[in-house]
């Protein structure tokens, strides 16, 4: 399977039409769909449902769905792959790419770069947030260089550096909530009330033992994948979000506010990479810079 025909299927998938799509890639629409079919033919699957005479409109199978996702993780680390090899030497320029849960900590990350930016000011940096899932998913397909994850560290697949930073659990919830006039909410606080939580939350243990509930016993109204978009259902009022200070502005005229949970509870999180990964000059900046600040 080449490149190139990667890049015209997903030209197709992009435009749903293959006369669309060979115009924009400058190709004849026979052309076009000879490639695509002896693509099908390559892999032994149909990847496009053809409209019909009347329609023009094309729409991927459920083989083409999967191809699509995997195209673009292969072009986007192709991409990525060749702008590393054809830096200069004399000169470091190029990307960095970080995936992290939200998490008030990106501010190391921040400072990092801050440090670095005088000297190489040629080195761009690409947070692309997500759950620990998410995070460690792009990292074994190399399509991120570092992850900031919580908790322990798969020490046989990933170095690491300890971050000097803990995040603290609470809730999120309306300054006009019955719990918004304590200083901190329990567990007996949440027993009876609608709870918003992390989709990963949902088979943790750690929060059913502080909770002192099993998950099952609780009302759960939803789960999130970013608290941002948690913030939303708490703010028209569905519910309390269970997550990390700091990440939602709770000041000035917010209608929002954050209680810390009692007993305490708080999450250490370290910065990853894979185990004998080959960095970018520019990954090595960052590494170097990294290690300079947080291992003093």
């Amino acid at each position: 399977m080449e490149l190139r025909v990667l890049h015209y299927f997903l030209a197709v998938a992009r435009e749903q039409s293959i006369v669309k799509a060979a115009k924009s890639l400058h190709l004849s629409q026979p052309t076009l769909s000879t490639q695509i079919k002896a693509m099908e033919e390559e892999l032994g699957k149909q990847l496009l449902i053809r409209g019909t005479k009347g329609s023009r409109k094309v729409t991927l199978t459920e083989e083409g769905m999967i191809l699509r996702k995997r195209a673009e993780e292969i072009l986007n680390l192709v991409q990525k792959t060749e702008k590393e090899i054809t830096l200069s030497d004399q000169i470091v320029v190029g990307d960095v790419y970080i995936g992290t849960g939200e998490t008030d900590a990106v501010r190391l990350i921040a400072k990092t770069a801050q440090n670095l930016y005088e000297t190489y000011p040629g080195i761009h940096y690409h947070i692309a947030s997500g759950n620990a899932e998410f995070v460690l998913e792009q990292l074994e397909k190399g399509l991120i260089d570092f992850g900031i994850i919580f908790g322990s560290v798969d020490q046989t697949k990933y170095n690491y550096i300890n971050l000097p930073y803990k995040d603290t659990w609470g809730v999120l919830m309306r300054r006009d909530s019955p719990l918004a006039e304590k200083e901190a909410v329990v567990p007996e606080d949440l027993w009876d009330k609608p709870l918003i939580i992390s989709r990963q939350e949902k088979g943790n243990r750690e929060l059913s033992e502080w909770i002192k509930r099993d998950i099952s016993e609780l009302e759960i109204v939803a789960t999130y994948n970013l608290l941002f978009n948690a913030s939303l259902l708490v703010e028209e009022g569905l519910g309390y979000a269970i997550g990390f200070d700091k990440i939602i502005n709770t000041s000035g005229d917010s209608n929002l506010c954050f209680r810390p949970l009692s007993p305490k509870r708080e999450d250490g999180m370290s910065i990853v990479w894979k185990k004998y990964q080959i960095f970018s000059k520019a990954c090595e900046k960052f590494m170097m810079k990294l290690k300079e600040i947080y291992l003093l």
